[in-house]
């Protein structure tokens, strides 16, 4: 558990003593932590939820690179199939970026390129990630529908 601390307490919520942008030292030392933290894999991705509902809009940008840097590597070491982090992220991906859009202004575009460096890449299926590029040009997140 001492892990998971480190990453949730050190390293995450240590985002807000660093005005943004974040160096490529402290994204690495916070993604080694999560990947660390692989046995508590869905605390660290509810860590990064919760960072990316709670903090200030200029550190939204920040904790989505948080996400992919997580994600991307945990991919990279264990392989698509083994890797846990994606698919836990997308349970929570439409609240997660209704969070992430209320960032700067000037921001959003950052977010646009992470999304078509995702579809791009095939780090979530473009089911998932059409609705989260439509919320960027204004239109409204999906509902879930549910069949009686």
């Amino acid at each position: 558990v001492s892990c998971l601390n480190t990453f949730i307490l050190k390293c995450l919520f240590s985002l807000n003593e660093y005005k943004p942008p974040i160096s490529k030292a402290k994204m690495t030392n916070i993604t080694k932590s999560a990947i660390k933290a692989i046995k508590y894999y869905k605390h660290v991705v509810q860590g990064v939820e919760k960072f990316v509902q709670k903090c200030k809009p200029e550190y939204k940008v920040p904790g989505l690179y948080v996400m992919d840097s997580i994600v991307r590597q945990s991919r990279h070491q264990f392989g698509q199939d083994k890797d846990v982090f994606a698919p836990r992220f997308s349970k929570n991906i439409i609240g997660t970026f209704q969070h992430l859009y209320r960032c700067p202004s000037d921001d959003k575009s950052k977010i646009v390129r992470v999304l078509n460096l995702w579809q791009k890449n095939a780090v979530f299926k473009s089911d998932i990630i059409q609705p989260l590029l439509d919320m960027a040009a204004g239109l409204p997140p999906p509902t879930c529908q549910f069949s009686i």
